[in-house]
C-alpha cells in the first residue's frame, strides 16, 4: 500500500485544500507553459502543447486509478512516467522547469525517504540543466533557483510527516484513554455490583437468616414439647409467630431499602434493650443490656451497623456458642462510641475460623466477615477474644463523627 492510501483516510479538511492546490498548480504551470509556447510562436509549440496535454491526463488519471492508490510498484511506474513526460517537456521548452517544484511534492508523497531524496536531486540536476540547455548559460541563479525549491520542498514534506506522526500519536493515546476510561467505568460498574451484594448479604445474614433461625428453634422446641407440654409447645409457636412478624417487617423493610423497624421505633439503646429482651425470650439465655455513658445522637449508618453487629453477636452466640448469659454493653464516650458483647459460651479460636464461602465454612462463617466489614466501612474496629471453654468477648469500637461537620446520611443509605 502507497503513502497516499495510507494516509487518505486520515487526511484534515487542511490537508485536503493543499492536494487541491497542487493539482492546481501543476495545471496552471502546464496550461501557462503551453500559452506561452503559442503566444511566442515557436516551432516547437504543437509539440509542447501534446506533450502538456499528455502530462496532464497521465497526472488526472494516477489518483483515479485504483491501482496505483492502492499499489506501491504501480504508483512507483506512474511516477517514472510522469517524470519521462516531464523531462520530454523540459526538453521542448525551459518553462518546464516550473514543474519541478510540484514534481517535487509527488515524489516525496509517493516514495519512500530514502528514495524520495535522491529522486529530488535528480529532478533538482535535470531542471538546472534543462534550463542551462535551452538559456546556452549556467549562472547562479539558475542554480540556487531549483536547489532552494528543492529544499523547501523537503522540508514541507518532512515538517508534514513530523505532524502527522504527533497526530496519529495524540489520535492513539486519545483512543487508549477512551479506552481505558471505557474500562474503568465497566471495573467501577463491576465493584459496585459487589458492595452491593456484599450490603445485601449482611442484611440478609444479619435480619432474614437470623430470623428465621430463631423460628426454627422454637418450632423445633414445640415440636418436642407438643405430646407432654401443649402449652409450652404453644408458648413457643407464639413466639414463633412474633418472629414471624418481625421479619415480615424487616424484608418489607429491606425492599423499601429503609431503617431497621426497631430505629423507627426509638433509639439505639432502646433497640438492643429489645433485642436483648426478644433474644432472652426466645432463647433461654440469660441476656443483660446496659448502657455507658451519656447518650447521644448518632448518624443513622451508625446505628444501623451497630444494631445489625448486635443482632450477628447474639445469634452466633445462641447457635455456637452454648452460653447461659451474655453481657452486651453500649459505651458511648467522646470521640467514639463501642459495643461489647461478651459470653460464658465454649468459646472457639478466631484464627481458626473459615472463611465465608469455603468449604470448611458451610452455610457459617459469614457473621464475623460481616460484621468486620460494617465496621471497616465506617472506619470502625472489630476485635474478637475467644478460647476454647473460656467464652467469647467482641467489642466493636466506631469514630463519632461531629454532627456539625458532616450531614446526617440519609435512612437507608448503605454503610
Amino acid at each position: 500500500m502507497t503513502e497516499e492510501a495510507r494516509t487518505d483516510h486520515s487526511l484534515t479538511p487542511v490537508l485536503r485544500v493543499l492536494r487541491l492546490c497542487l493539482h492546481l498548480m501543476v495545471a496552471a504551470l502546464l496550461a501557462l507553459t503551453a500559452i506561452r509556447a503559442v503566444a511566442d510562436g515557436r516551432p516547437t509549440a504543437p509539440a509542447v502543447l501534446a506533450t502538456a496535454v499528455v502530462l496532464l491526463t497521465l497526472y488526472v488519471l494516477g489518483p483515479v486509478l485504483p491501482r496505483v492508490r492502492s499499489s506501491s510498484r504501480a504508483a512507483a511506474l506512474w511516477l517514472a512516467a510522469v517524470v519521462a513526460v516531464w523531462m520530454a517537456l523540459l526538453a521542448l521548452t525551459p518553462d518546464g522547469v516550473w514543474l519541478a517544484f510540484p514534481l517535487f511534492f509527488v515524489q516525496l508523497h509517493l516514495l519512500p525517504l530514502r528514495w524520495a531524496l535522491p529522486a529530488v536531486a535528480a529532478s533538482t540536476a535535470l531542471a538546472i540543466a534543462g534550463f542551462a540547455w535551452h538559456t546556452h548559460t549556467l549562472s547562479v541563479g539558475t542554480v540556487i533557483g531549483p536547489v532552494l525549491g528543492a529544499a523547501v520542498s523537503i522540508a514541507v514534506v518532512l515538517g508534514y510527516q513530523a505532524l502527522y506522526r504527533e497526530s496519529e500519536q495524540r489520535r492513539r493515546l486519545i483512543e487508549e484513554l477512551t479506552e481505558a476510561r471505557s474500562e474503568l467505568a465497566v471495573a467501577e460498574r463491576a465493584a459496585g455490583v459487589l458492595a452491593e451484594r456484599e450490603r445485601l448479604a449482611r442484611e440478609i445474614h444479619d435480619t432474614l437468616a437470623q430470623g428465621l433461625s430463631s423460628i426454627q428453634l422454637l418450632l423445633r422446641a414445640a415440636e418436642r414439647a407438643v405430646p407432654e407440654r401443649p402449652e409450652t409447645a404453644l408458648g413457643h409457636i407464639r413466639q414463633a409467630r412474633t418472629a414471624a412478624v418481625d421479619n415480615l417487617a424487616e424484608a418489607r423493610r429491606f425492599v423499601r431499602a429503609l431503617s431497621p423497624p426497631d430505629l423507627e421505633a426509638g433509639s439505639l439503646p432502646a433497640a438492643l434493650e429489645r433485642l436483648c429482651a426478644a433474644t432472652a425470650r426466645t432463647s433461654g439465655l440469660v441476656v443483660h443490656c446496659q448502657v455507658s455513658g451519656v447518650p447521644a445522637p448518632l448518624p443513622t449508618p451508625h446505628e444501623v451497623a451497630l444494631l445489625r453487629i448486635a443482632q450477628s453477636a447474639l445469634a452466633n452466640t445462641v447457635q455456637h456458642a452454648a452460653a447461659g448469659r451474655v453481657e452486651l454493653t453500649l459505651s458511648y464516650m467522646d470521640t467514639e462510641v463501642a459495643l461489647d458483647v461478651v459470653d460464658d459460651g465454649a468459646g472457639f479460636v478466631p484464627a481458626e475460623v473459615p472463611p465465608p464461602g469455603s468449604a470448611a465454612a458451610g452455610d457459617s462463617g459469614f457473621g464475623l466477615a460481616a460484621m468486620r466489614a460494617r465496621a471497616r466501612a465506617l472506619q470502625g474496629t472489630l476485635a474478637v477474644e475467644s478460647a476454647p471453654g473460656e467464652g467469647t468477648a467482641l467489642a466493636v469500637t466506631l469514630p463519632c463523627p461531629d454532627p456539625s461537620a458532616a450531614p446526617e446520611t440519609a435512612p437507608g443509605a448503605a454503610p
